[in-house]
Formats: C-alpha cells, sequence, structure tokens
C-alpha cells in the first residue's frame, strides 16, 4: 500500500494535478478492463487504456515491477527508445512496446491522475520459441553392433519446450530394458535416447523436436551409425544359361562402413563393366546393397566360377557362384503344341537309384547322354547316392507321365532337362539336399523338385 502511494505522489507530481478539477462533477471511470498481453520475443505489444469522462485529467503509464515511469498523456519520460504513446481523442490511450524483449516482461499500470488515484494492471508475458542448447546436445554417434548409443538433446525456451524424439524414415523406435526385452515406439519423449545392445536395424537418422507453443517448433537430425562386419546373401549359387545369352549374377551385401564391392573370376581376375560385362551397384538402405554382375552374350570361355567380395575396415567377405552353359536342345518335333503348364513338386518320391546313372559314370558318359536317348524313365524324384557335383541330364520318353497329381501325355518324344543344384548339407545325417530344375520341350515348363541325395 506505501509503495502504491509513493507512485501516487510521483505521478501527481509529474501530472500536475490541478486542485481546481479535485471537484469536478464527473470523475473518470475505466471503461474496461487492461488486458493481458502474451507476445513473442522480437514482436510489437500494446496496451489500450479505455477511459471515459476523462475531462482535465491526465493518464500515465508506470511499468509497477520497477516504478519506473514510461509515460504522462502525450509525452514518454523513459529513455528506452522502444516505448511509445499515442491516443484518440479521450477516450482511448495507447501504450506500445517495440521489439519486446525478455526484460519488458511484468506489470504495466494504467493510471489517472485523481484523488485518490484510480489504476487498473496488466501483465505482458514475452514467450521464446525453442532453441537448442548446443554444448548440451549430441551430433552423429557411431556404435560397434551390440553397443549401446546414448544421445541427448536439450532447448530453452519460455515457456519450457518439450522434447521427442522420431526416426527420420517412420519406423519404430526399439527400446531394451535390462532385462533384454523390448518394445516399439513411434516416438521417445525424453530429453536422453539410450538404445541399448543395438542392432543394424536401428541403424539411422533421428529427429530430435522440440516445441512449447511458440511457433517455430525445431528439430535436429541425429544419425546414428552401426557398424559391423560385412556380410553377403547369394540367392543363387549356381546360375545357368545357353550360350549366346545375358546372363545377370546377384550378390546382396549388408555393411558399415559402407564396404567395397567388386567381383572376381577363378583366374583372380578383377571384372570391370566392358562390352562383354556389365557391373551395376545400386543402394538398398544406408546399409544394404546389391551388387549385379550380367554376362553378355555367353560363351564357353565365359563358364566358371565368380566372387562377389565386400570389404570393409572391419573386415572382408567373399561368397562363389558357379556359372554353366544350358545345352539348347535339339527336338525334332513338328506338331502345333503351344501348352505351358507350371509343376510343383511338395514332397519326395521314390525312385530306383541308376535314374540319374550310377556314381562311377564320367563325365564324358554324362556329356554323350543326348535327347535321343529312348531310355524308358519314370519323371519322378530320384533317390542318387554319391552325388557330388552339379550335372544337367538329359531324357526323352514318349509314354505317359504322372507328374504332381497331373498328367503329361504325348505322342511325340518329349525332352526333359534336370539341373542338379546343391541347397545345403545336413552333417549330422551325411546327408546332401539338392533342387532340380526340369525342363519340358516342346514349349512346357516343370517346376522345381527337391529330393535327397
Amino acid at each position: 500500500m506505501q509503495q502504491r502511494w509513493s507512485i501516487y505522489l510521483l505521478a501527481i507530481f509529474m501530472l500536475g494535478l490541478d486542485s481546481k478539477l479535485v471537484g469536478q462533477a464527473f470523475q473518470p471511470e475505466f471503461a474496461e478492463p487492461l488486458m493481458n498481453l502474451t507476445i513473442p520475443i522480437g514482436r510489437n505489444a500494446t496496451f489500450r487504456c479505455l477511459v471515459q469522462n476523462l475531462g482535465g485529467y491526465r493518464v500515465g503509464w508506470v511499468k509497477a515491477d520497477t516504478k519506473a515511469i514510461q509515460a504522462i498523456h502525450v509525452h514518454v519520460i523513459t529513455n528506452n527508445h522502444r516505448v511509445g504513446v499515442s491516443h484518440n481523442g479521450q477516450t482511448v490511450w495507447n501504450l506500445h512496446i517495440k521489439n519486446v524483449q525478455e526484460e519488458d516482461r511484468g506489470q504495466y499500470m494504467c493510471q489517472i491522475n485523481t484523488d485518490p488515484m484510480k489504476s487498473q494492471m496488466g501483465y505482458l508475458e514475452v514467450v521464446i520459441p525453442p532453441d537448442f542448447i548446443a554444448e548440451e546436445t549430441s551430433g552423429d554417434v557411431m556404435v560397434p553392433e551390440g553397443g549401446t548409443a546414448r544421445v541427448t538433446c536439450r532447448a530453452r525456451g519460455m515457456p519450457e519446450p518439450r522434447v521427442l524424439w522420431r526416426r527420420e524414415d517412420g519406423a519404430d523406435i526399439v527400446i531394451r530394458d535390462s532385462n533384454g526385452s523390448k518394445i516399439k515406439v513411434a516416438q521417445y519423449d525424453k530429453e536422453i535416447l539410450s538404445l541399448t545392445k543395438i542392432s543394424r536395424s536401428d541403424m539411422g537418422a533421428y529427429l530430435c523436436i522440440a516445441s512449447n507453443g511458440v511457433p517455430p517448433t525445431v528439430s535436429k537430425r541425429i544419425t546414428i551409425k552401426v557398424h559391423f562386419h560385412p556380410v553377403i546373401h547369394v540367392p543363387n549359387q549356381l546360375v545357368g544359361a545357353p550360350l549366346g545369352t545375358d546372363v545377370t549374377l546377384e550378390c546382396y551385401v549388408e555393411s558399415s562402413p559402407k564396404s567395397i564391392n567388386y567381383w572376381v573370376r577363378e583366374s583372380n581376375e578383377m571384372v570391370i563393366s566392358s562390352n562383354k560385362y556389365e557391373v551395376v551397384n545400386s543402394v538398398i538402405s544406408s546399409f544394404e546393397n546389391r551388387m549385379m554382375l550380367t554376362v553378355r552374350r555367353l560363351t564357353a570361355a565365359d563358364v566358371g566360377g565368380y566372387r562377389c567380395v565386400a570389404k570393409n575396415s572391419l573386415g572382408e567377405v567373399d561368397s562363389v557362384i558357379r556359372l554353366y552353359e544350358i545345352p539348347k536342345p535339339s527336338v525334332k518335333n513338328t506338331s502345333p503344341v503351344d501348352k505351358r503348364e507350371e509343376y510343383k513338386y511338395s514332397t519326395p518320391i521314390e525312385g530306383p537309384d541308376d535314374q540319374f546313372g550310377s556314381a562311377d559314370r564320367s563325365d564324358d558318359e554324362d556329356e554323350r547322354e543326348t535327347a535321343t536317348d529312348t531310355t524308358d524313365r519314370h519323371l519322378n524324384a530320384y533317390k542318387h547316392e554319391n552325388v557330388t557335383r552339379n550335372r544337367a541330364i538329359h531324357y526323352s520318353t514318349t509314354s505317359d507321365q504322372k507328374l504332381s497329381n497331373k498328367n503329361f501325355s504325348t505322342e511325340h518324344p518329349v525332352l526333359f532337362i534336370y539341373e542338379l543344384c546343391p541347397m545345403r548339407t545336413d552333417g549330422a545325417l551325411d546327408q546332401q539336399y539338392f533342387h532340380i530344375n526340369v525342363q519340358a520341350f516342346h514349349n512346357t515348363d516343370l517346376g522345381t523338385q527337391t529330393f535327397l541325395g
């Protein structure tokens, strides 16, 4: 109360109150309350004070918390060059503050020099959009696979900003606890993001987003890189094609840091793009690449092994793809047949042990076996012992064949080509599994059969 009286006395002195006005018939009144203002830093603020029956009285403005007089009637008193006043007749009185700063925050009083003094107050809140504290915010990080990545993001502003994390690619963030259990969340609402037992799938860009309702919302992009030894996956380790055609070999590589990828022949000759070869490396993700090698116009000299190699600072890995020739069959068939069916096998069917020839047959004998062989052989799944290599064997038949619950009949010789492709070896059972690619001519493509060799 005493402070208020002091302000009143100071105002009376500055306003030069005329004693004749004290007995004025109609005393001034405020027409409406002084509104509180919330203004972003750097913007302009205006308090509006509405007065009725001002008469010969005067209006003054005071910053109440510092007792600093801002203006009296139409005159600015403060040394703050950003403060100004305006009025509209005797009713509307405005206090203007340009380019609002934090020090402008506080209570402002509009007063009339009556006796006793009449006044009302409004509060100026200066809000500040969020901004990151550089020295307390992480940059990009690199961690080994299985390790822990810890990134921090701190922001300031008024009111205090809310900080959350999201993945830039929209994937879920995987949070693992000390027990190994994990939860997936679309966003993580803490300043510190800790990723334990990190895997390559956690690698990528993370967005730290800070907001407090004052535009603009700000974000920072932090990249988490996970390092691991290169890994190669080969969809087909045995690829065949007829001479004169183009054939493509594929390898899929996962590595971080990014690996150097290249192709090498069995002779250790590096394969580069040329009229003969086309080498393409395409990016699948931040740590995945596809290696493709296309051999144009296949010749006998092109047959053999091709190694796809991936090398980074953590190690080197390679895998071999065998490229072989598929002979073009000579089928004597003039009948207008244009029938295509797809045959699928689901379970092995037992057949004679010599369906593919005995284990001690020579390579020359295999090659001499032609499409004109009239040996009666059944199209079946075959169990063949001691198969240790890949080969294509040709059969012809004029008999009715039953294949995967489908009947295939013809009055003319039909050529079947069997391609043996090793899939895996079961060491515990001392058995080797093969994949048989089957083609039937004329114009009939068959499916595949897995059998136990």
